[in-house]
């Protein structure tokens, strides 16, 4: 969902893009018999380009990686509802018992810092494979867990294998198709991690309902299986860089001409090691020297916070107030994947006030163009938590909370889409790890909130509670409109202080 990390790679596409052919200084593939002296760089074939896919080829990978974010994020909330029997059946407290949605979003912050790198020296297709094993192979522990320490250690390596799909993904959307047509597979990409953690309690809900825990797992487990048979089927590598260093080695076996090189081959010399410390180091310095993004961060983190913390509070205002059983609750979630829905339903209209920007001025517009959405998502939300406080008493028609959690959606949506295109825009040469510093505060604030959800939701009841939450978003809710305005001058001044790094 929200824990999209992607590695920009449109500069290398649209460089490959535009030097299909083969010049006359640099051999092509086939050319082997060529008279030039090495070393020869190789070069793609127009066929070769992911972007000269067809349309079908290059959907059917976007699809199968969407639904991939699906599975792991909902596998992240499904564990929700089966705290109450996993707590019994363990005899842990139900604290104990939340560590299992608490630990496994911890996992997904933490596998992006590790994933984004390699997925840019071995390719986006072998990360995505040994992830999703990874995440396939630790549900069974988690299925059959003897024990609560198994349940709760193995919980969390499922969420760092899947974090593949929350990190490197956009950069596979982006590989495979030119900027002018990227948007839209982009958006349906987007959604998906943000439908996830929504869908968990409605599939969980019934499963729970009905069934014994552990089939909460089984269920993700077939899931699972059915995905990495799709995975490996339809999702080809579409990294630039990776496929020519596979084609230069292919040539190289298959003529003995050890010249062939491929353009990274020449340039990458940083070891993996020194590579994934310098990716986990980054984020935290940005979060120390960047206030602005610090600060958006922790708006960031305060919603997805909030999210997570509804899978704790919802059960406390359906089951408790309305007498709601465990599959009627996880219905309720539908509220907010609705307003998420709706959310995407407005991306034309965004879109279309950045194409109108750009054809009145003549030029793409300021990074802070996109926290209009931003500002309307921060209305939306605090708005949304007072209507929802208001109306958790007993006495309410149940649609009402359900009503107001719709807006919460879509103002959740707005201020994570807003926030991410905004920090790739502003922060273009340090994207990746802005990005990942996002990540991390999010990921913390996300798995920290259902921990104490249940004990502030009795201490100061659910109108408290929630008015609380709605007092705390309402003192968020200036950010984008204060960065709109100051937004540049404070870039231009923090790049100055601390290096360059604005695009």
């Amino acid at each position: 969902m929200f824990f999209w990390h992607p590695h920009p790679t449109f500069d290398f596409w649209q460089h490959h893009s535009r030097h299909k052919h083969h010049d006359r200084t640099t051999p092509s593939l086939g050319s082997a018999e060529s008279g030039e002296s090495p070393p020869y760089e190789v070069t793609l074939e127009p066929a070769e380009n992911p972007q000269e896919l067809s349309l079908v080829r290059r959907w059917l990978p976007v699809i199968c990686i969407s639904t991939a974010s699906i599975c792991v994020t909902c596998a992240s909330s499904m564990a929700a509802f089966a705290e109450v029997p996993v707590s019994r059946q363990f005899h842990v407290s139900m604290e104990v018992a939340i560590l299992g949605v608490s630990l496994f979003v911890l996992g997904l912050g933490l596998g992006p810092l590790v994933a984004g790198p390699m997925s840019e020296i071995y390719g986006r297709n072998i990360i995505y494979r040994l992830s999703f094993a990874l995440f396939f192979v630790c549900m069974f522990p988690v299925a059959f867990a003897p024990n609560i320490s198994v349940y709760l250690i193995f919980r969390f390596i499922c969420g760092y294998g899947g974090a593949a799909f929350l990190s490197v993904a956009g950069g596979s959307v982006s590989d495979m198709f030119v900027n002018s047509q990227v948007a839209t597979p982009m958006a349906v990409y987007t959604i998906c991690p943000f439908l996830g953690p929504e869908l968990g309690p409605i599939l969980s809900g019934f499963i729970n309902q009905h069934l014994h825990w552990r089939w909460t797992f089984y269920v993700l487990i077939i899931w699972s299986a059915v995905q990495a048979a799709a995975l490996i089927i339809v999702v080809p590598e579409t990294y630039i860089p990776v496929i020519l260093k596979m084609k230069a080695q292919s040539l190289r076996k298959a003529t003995g001409d050890p010249n062939w090189y491929a353009p990274t081959e020449k340039t990458q010399h940083t070891s993996l090691a020194r590579t994934l410390l310098v990716n986990c180091y980054k984020p935290f310095y940005f979060a120390l020297h960047d206030h602005m993004a610090l600060l958006l961060n922790l708006w960031d983190s305060l919603i997805l916070g909030i999210l997570y913390l509804t899978f704790q509070a919802f059960p406390i205002i359906f089951e408790e107030k309305h007498r709601f059983n465990l599959q009627s609750t996880g219905l309720t979630f539908l509220g907010i994947a609705t307003g998420m829905l709706l959310g995407l339903c407005t991306m034309p209209y965004w879109n279309r006030k950045h194409r109108n920007y750009k054809e009145e001025h003549g030029r793409e517009p300021p990074a802070e163009f996109r926290l209009v959405m931003g500002q309307v998502g921060g209305v939306l939300v605090p708005v949304a938590l007072l209507w929802l406080a208001l109306s958790t008493h007993s006495g309410i028609h149940w649609i009402v909370p359900v009503l107001a959690s719709v807006p919460f959606g879509t103002g959740t949506y707005f201020i994570f889409t807003s926030s991410f295109t905004y920090i790739v825009v502003a922060y273009r040469p340090m994207a990746a790890s802005a990005l990942a510093c996002n990540t991390t505060m999010r990921t913390s604030f996300a798995a920290a909130f259902p921990l104490f959800a249940g004990q502030m939701y009795r201490a100061l009841g659910t109108v408290g509670a929630t008015l609380l939450l709605a007092g705390l978003t309402t003192v968020m809710a200036p950010l984008p409109f204060v960065l709109y305005s100051l937004g540049p001058r404070t870039r231009e001044t923090e790049s100055s202080d601390n290096g360059p790094r604005l695009a």
